[in-house]
């Protein structure tokens, strides 16, 4: 039992460690219009696992080849604010938590969300993480009310915590 819980606390900790070079990358991408194979080959050979480094090779090149369809999800949800207007930094984070949750049905959306809320942290402004959280968990909304959203598995996991009887629940 704790070696099964030590793997799944390795998994969480190697993913985190993935966004943050799938950000990287496509932040040098962006930037530089490097040719982001030989970015991603170079930024991913620490990476021992071949599971881990197709994981994040599957989620650049998804943002890289959905960034229109991701983009326009995001100006739905951006009122008044045009897209040059976000930080770079944020915008590939909200690419990054929106392929997640479109495109790897294995994923829960919340662990996406909270994923690049905890990268913004580190890597962004003060209030990038709420700026995140309000435009994805707005779009989540909306692809749940139209029965858009296509998660099998443990990315059907919803993770809220359960009401206590006879406790209120704080907004």
């Amino acid at each position: 039992m704790t070696n099964n819980r030590n793997e799944e606390m390795n998994k969480k900790f190697n993913r985190r460690v993935l966004r943050e070079k799938c950000l990287q990358i496509l932040y040098a991408y962006e930037m530089n219009n490097d040719d982001y194979n030989m970015v991603m080959n170079g930024m991913l050979s620490d990476i021992l696992s071949e599971s881990d480094r197709e994981f994040a090779k599957k989620l650049i090149r998804k943002v890289i080849l959905e960034t229109r369809t991701l983009d326009e999800k995001i100006k739905e949800r951006v009122d008044n604010w045009e897209m040059n207007r976000i930080a770079l930094i944020d915008k590939l984070l909200l690419r990054i938590a929106l392929a997640e949750i479109l495109f790897f049905t294995d994923i829960p959306p919340k662990v996406s969300i909270n994923e690049v809320i905890e990268i913004a942290k580190d890597y962004s402004t003060s209030n990038s993480g709420k700026f995140i959280n309000g435009i994805l968990d707005a779009i989540l909304t909306d692809l749940k009310k139209d029965d858009k959203l296509n998660k099998i598995g443990r990315g059907l996991i919803e993770e809220t915590l359960p009401k206590k009887p006879g406790k209120k629940q704080s907004k």
